[in-house]
């Protein structure tokens, strides 16, 4: 099990070594995932293992539960069993929680590969409220499923065409 402070991640500087910028990424998408989803449900993300078992690609999916508002991020991989706690992520850069109540609005649920719903999550001018929307993608299969509302859809696309 892999136990990190996200602190130890934050500012790291330009010489830092490749897998170690790949793992600080990987725990920054997992914050982000999972500040974007509910608190106490489990759930399967969208975003891909990067664990390489044996020089290939795992094929699994991060499950992820955020038990409480604040406290640990509990993550594991759908096929690899590789898992781990996020602690000390409240408050950063990658913490997508919401800071006040927003409307209901009907949600859909858009079918994207997995391509689609990658280069969304690599588009960097996304605000907060878009990012949210983006990591808050899960897994149905071998499909993508977007949850989003109308109004997060016309400025999702907005953000999309000017990348």
């Amino acid at each position: 099990m892999l136990v990190t402070d996200l602190r130890h991640f934050l500012d790291l500087p330009d010489k830092v070594p490749g897998p170690a910028r790949r793992l600080a990424e990987q725990l920054y998408d997992l914050v982000r995932a999972a500040t974007a989803g509910d608190t106490g449900v489990a759930w399967v993300s969208a975003l891909p293992c990067r664990r390489r078992p044996g020089n290939h690609r795992c094929a699994g999916r991060m499950l992820i539960l955020r038990a409480e508002t604040e406290g640990p991020i509990a993550w594991e991989c759908s096929s690899c069993g590789e898992e781990g706690l996020i602690s000390d992520w409240e408050d950063s850069p990658f913490d997508l929680r919401r800071r006040r109540p927003t409307e209901t609005a009907p949600v859909h649920h858009l079918r994207l590969p997995d391509e689609v719903a990658a280069t969304l999550r690599s588009i960097m001018v996304l605000d907060t409220d878009c990012e949210r929307v983006v990591f808050a993608a899960y897994a149905d299969g071998d499909d993508i499923i977007l949850p989003i509302r109308d109004d997060d859809l016309d400025e999702l696309i907005g953000y999309v065409a000017s990348e």
